[in-house]
């Protein structure tokens, strides 16, 4: 059965209350230590946070078994990884052998007692049992937690800024016959897996060559597209006719084929269902590439993709000249004038000035609005309209050639004032790039998600932490004097 943490201390475990606070350091960990702390031993954020771990990670399950890895262990790990942009495997070093963090976990021992270690496959598997709309819950509670610390009146309103950045998924940059290659390597890698369990299974016996010579054809197809010189399109349409030849080899051998592996169990008809969806994309980039090297035809927007394996990804030009391109997706968030993140969106096909009208939606039933920033990409008429009506004093440059009335709005010494404030977001999205948020390392889109979720948190809990920090230093100095 899993718990919130273990409230009965083994002989020589040293207390979470008690992890020391390394105020002399300037390292980000330090405040995010201090800032988990103060979480853990105040009774009302305590409460909150296992409330919403609680109904994600325990609902529906039984109270038997065996214990796992606690709560709080878990909120702790999924924090740290995005402090500083670890890996797994360095995440797992950290827990069994950082003494800080692994008293802040509740598993550091003292006194010559054996020492927990927890695995990386443990750690792997708990950490991913939470969603993003657990962390979003958990974010709004660190982002009350963090007013407070800030000394927020209750009745101050908010000064509030909203942009937008691209966070990149895991994936190579994609041309139409490289990821023709992807969908033959991943239909060859799953008939591997099928002949691996049934070794008896006849009619694959070059799998091996079908491999090495549709790789070294695409590597052909793409000297010639990259090299120039006299008669550039005819090689290229001979190496892509050579190409595309081999590739629907295969697609007639896989069809032929495929009805002759055993179905036995579950893992057999996951390894088939594999086999079909990359057989199907391998068909659909025969036709991408016959139809733009061949046929010499455009390809729409539309019928592109990114990626076989992070299909959500989609390309993205934000009309900057580095980088002029970048494959992910894009992010909104908005902060505060604590530099608190209290809202943040993962944009699913969605443009700047599409999401204003939900963010108006979710920000302004919880905060009150004294001014609010964004830049020219979130213009729309209809959304300054309804922003108007609720927020004191709103900064929305329009887009395009502005008129008399417009003109003078956007002239105004307040407005000037505040659209130069505006860029203090950058800053805020730059730290978030540079803790993990530039490119997400984790696979598939709900833990895209997540991933961008716990790097808001670990965020918002660092800026915590480093006030805090402040005001123990301010502390110790009054005490000294």
């Amino acid at each position: 059965m899993r718990k919130r943490f273990e409230p009965q201390f083994v002989l020589g475990q040293k207390l979470i209350q008690d992890t020391p606070i390394p105020k002399k350091s300037r390292d980000s960990l330090a405040a995010l230590v201090i800032a988990l702390k103060t979480i853990y031993t105040t009774a009302e954020y305590n409460e909150q946070v296992y409330k919403i771990l609680e109904n994600k990670i325990l609902s529906g399950k039984k109270a038997t078994g065996r214990p796992g890895m606690n709560l709080w262990q878990i909120f702790v790990l999924a924090q740290v990884r995005l402090c500083w942009n670890l890996s797994y495997d360095s995440l797992c070093w950290m827990a069994n052998n950082d003494r800080t963090i692994r008293q802040l976990m509740g598993i550091e021992t003292a006194f010559g007692y054996p020492e927990i270690e927890i695995s990386y496959q443990n750690i792997l598997d708990n950490v991913g049992l939470l969603d993003d709309a657990t962390i979003k819950e958990i974010n709004d509670v660190i982002v009350v937690f963090g007013h407070e610390v800030f000394k927020k009146k209750d009745a101050e309103a908010l000064r509030l800024k909203t942009d937008s950045f691209v966070v990149e998924s895991n994936v190579h940059f994609p041309t139409d016959y490289n990821l023709l290659w992807d969908s033959a390597r991943k239909c060859l890698d799953t008939v591997t897996a099928l002949l691996k369990k049934h070794p008896g299974t006849i009619g694959w016996r070059k799998l091996d060559d079908w491999g090495s010579e549709i790789k070294g054809l695409m590597r052909k197809l793409g000297k010639s597209t990259s090299s120039g010189g006299k008669d550039k399109r005819i090689r290229e349409k001979v190496a892509a006719l050579s190409y595309l030849q081999k590739a629907k080899a295969l697609v007639n051998k896989l069809e032929s084929e495929k009805l002759n592996f055993p179905l036995i169990d579950k893992g057999d008809l996951v390894l088939q269902l594999n086999l079909d969806k990359f057989l199907e994309l391998l068909k659909k980039h025969i036709d991408l590439v016959n139809r733009r090297l061949i046929h010499e035809q455009e390809i729409p927007h539309h019928e592109k993709m990114f990626s076989i394996f992070e299909e959500y990804t989609e390309w993205i030009n934000k009309g900057k000249q580095h980088p002029s391109v970048e494959l992910g997706k894009n992010v909104s968030i908005t902060t505060d004038q604590y530099g608190l993140i209290i809202d943040y969106h993962t944009m699913n096909h969605e443009t700047d000035n599409q999401i204003v009208l939900d963010l108006g939606c979710r920000i302004l039933l919880k905060y009150r609005v004294a001014s609010w920033s964004f830049d020219k990409g979130f213009f729309c008429k209809e959304n300054k309209e309804l922003l108007q009506e609720q927020v004191g004093k709103l900064i929305m440059p329009k887009k395009g050639k502005c008129n008399k009335a417009e003109r003078e709005e956007e002239t105004t010494r307040i407005f000037i004032k505040l659209r130069k404030k505006h860029s203090a977001i950058e800053s805020n999205i730059n730290e978030l790039e540079h803790r993990g948020l530039d490119r997400c390392p984790d696979k598939g889109y709900p833990h895209f998600k997540r991933y961008i979720g716990l790097g808001v948190c670990a965020y918002n809990l660092r800026r915590i932490g480093h006030k805090l920090l402040e005001e123990l230093k301010q502390a110790e100095a009054r005490q000294a004097a």
